[in-house]
């Protein structure tokens, strides 16, 4: 792992504010050719291009300011620790170490733990078996209030665990239904259905959200900016705001990222059909934010 003295700063309870530091994890090689398959991924693994697109994406941000901490590359057969967002979440005080819905990603919770050590970031607390919480099921609606996605990745037994662990910091866990959509065999987290862009802003798959979840952002004024039926399977909803209004998205959503634009939003694009497309996982997947700040 690359990185510079111990880490000097962290704090994340917000989705939107400027970027500041990230964790990106290089990608692992297979353990074998087939192994794609075991993960979901409908083509094999390109290593090289996998690679090529991975470092582009990370000179993406190294050149929009932000702090770069490279992770990895993993143990060969580690292929969805790539997605860094997952096996953990950020607090103004310190990592909760989640527990993956996916059994073969358990073994990422040691990667981040790791990581943070190393980097001089306490570990606030984490999540015990039964419990399960990914990543991609939580999301900042503002500083105290933590929205987390119920599906088959994310149990209610961890949703209350990690409702205890944030209860001292004054957060509130909001849980949010997510839908059957095409069973647990694909993954479906809040965070495919939602990316927020600023405070009160975000792209939104409205025909599979909550109708609670929708009233709630209706009630808090939120700018809802949709996606359409054809680019929910191209990750139009899978954003990553760099700061207030400037986004990262992956090629290939044209008509998402016109209507950010049009809303008034700076979008930057890469392109990801190794480490994106293939692997249903977009730029906010392939990131742990660590610190944002004004």
């Amino acid at each position: 792992m690359q990185t510079a003295p111990a880490v000097r700063r962290f704090g994340c309870q917000s989705m939107a504010a400027p970027l500041r530091t990230v964790i990106v994890r290089k990608p692992a090689p297979p353990q074998a050719i087939e192994q794609a398959s075991a993960f979901g991924y409908p083509r094999l693994v390109d290593v090289a291009a996998t690679e090529a697109e991975h470092a582009a994406f990370r000179q993406i941000l190294i050149d929009g300011g932000i702090e770069t901490i490279e992770a990895g590359p993993d143990e060969p057969g580690a292929l969805d620790a790539i997605f860094a967002y997952d096996p953990s979440i950020m607090t103004n005080r310190g990592a909760v170490l989640l527990r993956p819905g996916k059994e073969l990603r358990l073994p990422e919770v040691a990667m981040h733990e790791a990581t943070y050590r190393a980097l001089g970031i306490p570990i606030l607390g984490r999540i015990e078996a039964p419990g399960t919480v990914e990543g991609g099921d939580t999301l900042w609606l503002d500083a105290r209030t933590l929205a987390v996605g119920r599906g088959y990745r994310t149990n209610d037994e961890g949703i209350r665990q990690l409702a205890a662990i944030l209860a001292p910091l004054g957060v509130t866990v909001l849980p949010v239904a997510l839908p059957h959509w095409h069973g647990p065999g694909e993954c479906l987290h809040l965070m495919s259905l939602i990316s927020p862009v600023a405070a009160d802003a975000a792209v939104v798959y409205l025909p599979l959200m909550a109708t609670a979840f929708v009233q709630e952002l209706q009630r808090r004024d939120w700018r809802l900016i949709e996606v359409p039926d054809a680019e929910f399977d191209t990750l139009g909803c899978n954003v990553l705001a760099l700061a207030p209004w400037r986004c990262l998205v992956c090629e290939g959503s044209s008509v998402t990222r016109s209507r950010l634009e049009a809303a008034g939003c700076d979008v930057v694009a890469y392109k990801g059909d190794h480490i994106s497309h293939n692997r249903a996982g977009g730029p906010t997947c392939l990131t742990r934010p660590i610190w944002r700040a004004d």
